[in-house]
């Protein structure tokens, strides 16, 4: 004891910096721990949980199965022939949902989608279809296996990416890319939106099928690997995922024999389509994170999607099981007249991304996005760190170079968001709220904490006693 008297003071602060503050203005020495309470109400639950004692192994495996996943694009082809799609079904992003509680640019996307198909000759009388629900039904896509972006409605004869998981066998699948503005997946159904989909379904896909299916399987997770480091978090920013995909193509492409027009279009397409490749990194997401589903006593987050109305995750312990909340509208940057009175609440599959570590966890690597979605480049640097706070381990594979090549964090964790309160953040698009509108924005969003206390709970009470 009295040697420790004898030592200079030491003192460990914990909180408000206020103490620690003053404590070095003295010259003390202080050691800062950044500790929160747990968010309110979760401190039974928690406890539970972490004496769980299957844990510890169930998340050790999870991350190991996460970081072991691969993404290989190895076929295009319809919905009908993929999944077996028939006429008058859709699948859509987020959650289950009805016409009833949808959001505008998810009764847009089906509305157009019905017009695409042919079931109905006008918005309103596919509005009356879709209403009435006779000989029509949707879907979540993760349901399905897949994602889709935004409203990220699917019918049957629109065209998918369709990937494998050399590790586990796994496939997962996502629609193509329409580029950005008046499209379907934000909830527009005019005209031209109806007149690309039939391009790409009669033009854009077949000739992708056959250069994927010339050319072989390509290496999807080893171009996230590079356009990460390439300025490119995987969300918002894509450029070079998208040129470095159009590379790999080209050679079977302009060698298929199809007509010149239809390359130089496929081409010019894909080529001036920044956002391309995003559905490409989405189902490279779903297989890294299917890969950690359904085991008992895990912790970790497997899904996050929202369908415009609610935001819902789902939880390796606790399987199928969707935990929602009402979702937040995105705060951020917003195209011509378009403000936040025009903007839609969060939607899409697409924070399959930040599920898988990238997105708004990587913007680290992507600093350029806060033009795109607002923000500065000291907040992009310090949302990835932060986002290191909720995840258990880190994805060498996506390795942020200004973080001293430190890989994306990886493995969001409900115990670590409940006690610490800390939440994914979520780069995203902004839909418009009445149907038709389409792309009024860009911005940030995260999920709401409910989500993750009713996660928690249900955990609770699936622990063994």
């Amino acid at each position: 004891m009295n040697d420790l008297l004898r030592d200079e003071p030491r003192v460990v602060s914990a909180g408000v910096d206020l103490f620690a503050s003053a404590l070095t203005a003295q010259a003390v020495p202080v050691t800062t721990v950044d500790w929160r309470p747990p968010v309110a109400g979760t401190s039974e639950d928690l406890a539970r949980v972490l004496a769980d004692p299957r844990r510890p192994d169930a998340n050790a495996r999870a991350l190991a199965r996460m970081l072991a996943a691969g993404a290989e694009l190895v076929d295009v082809r319809p919905a009908r022939e993929l999944l077996g799609l028939e006429p008058g079904q859709f699948l859509h992003a987020g959650p289950p949902i009805g016409w009833d509680r949808a959001s505008g640019p998810l009764r847009g996307a089906l509305i157009g989608a019905s017009l695409f198909e042919g079931l109905a000759s006008s918005p309103g009388e596919a509005e009356a279809l879709l209403a009435a629900g006779a000989g029509v039904e949707w879907a979540p896509c993760h349901d399905r296996g897949g994602v889709g972006p935004m409203a990220g409605v699917v019918s049957p004869s629109m065209w998918l990416f369709e990937l494998h998981d050399p590790a586990s066998g796994r496939t997962a699948w996502c629609s193509l890319n329409e580029g950005l503005g008046a499209v379907l997946r934000y909830g527009a159904y005019g005209p031209d939106v109806i007149d690309r989909l039939r391009w790409m379904a009669s033009v854009l896909g077949p000739l992708l099928q056959t250069a994927v299916r010339r050319g072989g399987p390509v290496d999807v997770k080893a171009i996230v690997a590079q356009m990460v480091q390439m300025g490119d978090e995987g969300h918002n920013r894509n450029r070079a995922g998208t040129l470095m995909l159009l590379r790999d193509l080209l050679p079977a492409l302009i060698s298929s024999g199809a007509p010149s027009s239809d390359v130089a279009a496929v081409a010019s397409f894909v080529g001036g389509n920044d956002h391309f490749f995003l559905n490409l990194v989405m189902p490279a997401g779903k297989l890294q994170t299917a890969a950690a589903a359904d085991l008992p006593g895990s912790t970790v987050v497997t899904t996050m999607a929202r369908n415009g109305t609610d935001f819902g995750i789902q939880v390796s312990g606790t399987g199928s099981a969707w935990f929602t909340a009402p979702a937040n509208t995105p705060e951020g940057l917003y195209l011509g007249a378009y403000g936040p009175d025009d903007a839609n609440p969060d939607i899409g599959d697409s924070a399959i991304t930040e599920t898988m570590g990238l997105g708004g966890f990587a913007m680290a690597a992507a600093p350029a996005i806060v033009r795109f979605v607002g923000g500065s480049v000291p907040d992009a640097l310090a949302t990835s760190r932060l986002m290191y706070e909720i995840t258990l381990g880190e994805n060498p594979a996506y390795a942020m170079p200004i973080l001293e090549f430190r890989g994306a964090p990886t493995g969001i964790d409900v115990t670590l968001v409940t006690r610490t309160g800390v939440l994914p953040q979520i780069n995203t698009g902004i839909a418009g709220r009445v149907a038709g509108t389409g792309q009024v924005g860009a911005g940030l969003v995260q999920p709401p904490m409910e989500c993750f206390t009713s996660a928690l709970s249900a955990l609770a009470a699936a622990t063994p006693p």
